[in-house]
Order: structure tokens, then C-alpha cells, then sequence
């Protein structure tokens, strides 16, 4: 997985009616764009994070062609 500061990281809802849980990133702590990441949810939380599998990467560029 590789991510940049401004992407955003959506993991998908486990079980069926659950929501995505999407978050920006605000700080790559790993080498080379790798994980951890420190990320902040919509209500301002931030914390830091290593993504599974279930999640997905939205980068800038794919962001604005939306």
C-alpha cells in the first residue's frame, strides 16, 4: 500500500449495513509512502493507522476527476 499526505483511506464495512469509514491522511510515517499512517476522520479525531487488507486507497488525483 502506498499513500500521500491529502489521500484518503476508505475501509469498507465488514458486515452488511455498515457504513465506510473513510479518513484523510495527514502524515505518511512509513518509508516510501508505506504505512503507518496518522489519519483524521471528519469529526477532527486523528489517530494513527495501518491499513489492512479491507481497505482502499483514494488518491488526490482520483478525488478530483469524481
Amino acid at each position: 500500500m502506498h499513500a500521500s499526505k491529502g489521500d484518503k483511506l476508505v475501509q469498507h464495512g465488514r458486515v452488511v449495513g455498515q457504513h465506510d469509514h473513510v479518513v484523510e491522511v495527514v502524515e505518511v510515517l512509513g518509508p516510501e509512502g508505506g504505512p503507518p499512517y496518522r489519519v483524521r476522520a471528519e469529526n477532527g479525531h486523528e489517530t494513527i493507522m495501518s491499513p489492512g487488507p479491507d481497505c482502499q486507497v483514494r488518491h488526490q488525483e482520483e478525488q478530483r476527476q469524481r
